[in-house]
């Protein structure tokens, strides 16, 4: 049991009717809390989410249609929720959407990078400053949702580690401007999450290749950054701003050519 009790507060989760998204909102709804998901483009199936929130014994979730880098949809959705609730106390800045190189430098764009700076770093602020226009204050948590590509190399993934890199940033800025309010900002950062999210950007080849060749342990499931979320969430990391968790499992200790060397025979290297 964690010390924050969540039952009827306010949870916002943006791109949350699947993926790491979802995982989180039930995580939160399990507890009782009241989960408002975030999605662009009305795809979702709503009824489905609703039933995966009955099964887990949450509340019916607001499901809303909402895009994160159209300030009048910000404006508009804290608005409906200021209508329906007293206050936010969560906030998860979990989507990402992205141009995709083509690997070389002729490629880059300017706007490109510009868009996915507005769709991946930028609401962590911009929902931030809008809460507090709305609530008179900043929510009690907020979490933001990375990938280690600013760290490492993924093919095309140029503008997405760069988007990642700022949110990051910025979550150590936010951090220490908030130091004598109620308010905690952490990000989240996880290795490959086996997502529909993951398959659009590299392809059905990706994650079998990484499974065979970098062991199950490579790969994080979306429950257990769900789980990471709700414990900077819990009362229990209080103590925790400004920091970007990583979940790794410890793999990225060992994932190395002598890792390799050591398993050719696994491999048949």
């Amino acid at each position: 049991m964690i010390p924050n009790d969540y039952a009827d507060r306010v949870v916002l989760v943006t791109g949350g009717t699947r993926g790491i998204g979802l995982a989180t909102g039930l995580a939160f709804g399990r507890l009782g809390a009241q989960v408002y998901l975030t999605h662009k483009w009305g795809t979702s199936d709503e009824d489905q989410i609703r039933r995966q929130f009955s099964d887990a014994g949450a509340p019916v979730p607001y499901i809303v249609e909402a895009d994160v880098a159209e300030d009048e949809d910000t404006a508009r959705l804290m608005e409906q929720i200021r209508g329906e609730q007293d206050a936010l106390e969560v906030l998860v800045s979990n989507v990402s959407f992205a141009h995709l190189g083509k690997g070389d430098v002729p490629s880059y764009k300017k706007r490109s990078l510009m868009t996915t700076l507005g769709y991946s770093a930028w609401p962590l602020v911009g929902y931030m400053q809008q809460a507090h226009r709305t609530f008179g204050r900043y929510p009690r948590y907020v979490v933001g949702t990375s990938s280690d590509g600013a760290d490492s190399y993924y093919p095309g993934y140029d503008f997405v580690a760069a988007s990642k890199a700022v949110l990051e940033t910025l979550c150590r800025y936010l951090a220490t401007h908030l130091l004598e309010q109620d308010t905690r900002v952490n990000v989240v950062r996880a290795r490959p999450v086996s997502t529909d999210s993951l398959r659009a950007t590299f392809g059905d080849e990706f994650e079998p290749f990484l499974r065979k060749y970098g062991d199950e342990r490579f790969m994080i499931d979306v429950e257990q950054v769900a789980d990471a979320v709700l414990a900077v969430c819990s009362g229990w990391m209080d103590a925790v701003s400004g920091e970007v968790i990583l979940l790794d499992r410890g793999v990225a200790f060992c994932d190395n050519l002598m890792r390799l060397f050591e398993d050719r025979d696994k491999y048949g290297l």
